[in-house]
């Protein structure tokens, strides 16, 4: 009985450890010139080119087709809903995604990037000693523990100010091959991380949105002067990677004639369940049924208040 306790305090220690010393690697900082790694080597059009660049976790070695996605703090549910959309569809198609692990639409970004098992890097505007803001800090510690990054131009004891947030933008920007705002007002910061893009050279995309939101003011005001609206990820991949995109269009299929009903109507532009139950003819019990079948395996995703999305 002995022998088989201290086994198992072994056991418990040996992987206690383990999974200490994977967290003492992710949060190691490192130091770097942009100009000796394969991927940060595109922030030489940024100017003023950082001098150094400080991370957390694993940048990518050689350059992959890179989207950042940004826009308000404060999304309504239907920014929510297209950045999730978009940023899952780009991360599933191998995209790497950028944003910067502010509140709103960052967060959905780098979360619906994780969870399409896709690679996100954050940019930070303050040292790498302390995440912001500290209630997305396990999401950091997610980012990093799934094979991304944390980036900062600052030591990494730097606090935040309200000028670096600015400064830090032109990284965000400067990282991708695009960037795509879906859903900011019109006295956004992140149209100043558009203004970077286009001088940069990057493509901007833009989410179309409605015209009496507040919220989308300044997206339909980048699409006035000239930014690419989009309404699918294809719009994206058609000019940043053509060659990502499959030869076909696929809607996903459900395991019997029920999902395939339940699936159709979502592809349509039905959200709402009692809607979807409704048209679709199913009774109750079957629909509920079918439908959690369908979440749990990640076809469709809850949007709450009984609205539903394919992923």
């Amino acid at each position: 009985m002995t022998r088989s306790i201290n086994q198992s305090l072994f056991n418990i220690a040996f992987i206690f450890h383990n999974v200490n010393t994977i967290y003492l690697q992710i949060m190691k900082i490192n130091k770097i010139s942009p100009d000796e790694n394969d991927f940060t080597k595109v922030l030489q059009s940024v100017t003023p080119k950082p001098q150094a660049l400080y991370y957390l976790g694993t940048l990518p070695h050689k350059r992959q087709p890179t989207v950042t996605i940004v826009g308000t703090r404060k999304p309504s549910t239907y920014g929510q809903e297209v950045t999730h959309k978009l940023a899952y569809e780009l991360a599933r198609r191998g995209i790497v995604i950028v944003s910067g692990l502010a509140l709103g639409v960052d967060g959905i970004a780098h979360r619906a990037a994780l969870e399409a098992g896709g690679i996100t890097i954050a940019v930070q505007a303050n040292g790498l000693e302390t995440l912001t803001p500290h209630s997305h800090r396990q999401l950091g510690i997610d980012i990093l523990a799934a094979g991304g990054a944390i980036v900062s131009e600052y030591p990494p004891d730097t606090p935040p100010a309200k000028f670096r947030f600015l400064e830090r933008n032109r990284l965000v920007s400067g990282l991708s091959d695009a960037v795509l705002i879906t859903e900011a007002a019109a006295r956004s910061g992140t149209l100043s991380t558009a203004t970077h893009a286009l001088e940069q050279g990057r493509e901007v995309f833009v989410v179309p949105g409605n015209i009496t939101s507040p919220l989308s003011a300044g997206c339909n005001q980048l699409i006035r002067q000239g930014a690419t609206p989009i309404t699918r990820v294809e719009d994206v991949l058609e000019i940043i990677t053509p060659a990502i995109l499959e030869t076909q269009t696929r809607m996903p299929l459900g395991d019997n004639t029920a999902q395939v009903a339940i699936l159709t109507l979502l592809q349509s532009g039905m959200r709402d369940g009692e809607e979807i139950q409704r048209v679709s003819g199913l009774d109750s019990a079957t629909f509920s049924s079918e439908l959690t079948m369908l979440e749990i395996n990640g076809t469709i995703r809850a949007l709450g208040m009984n609205q539903w999305t394919i992923r």
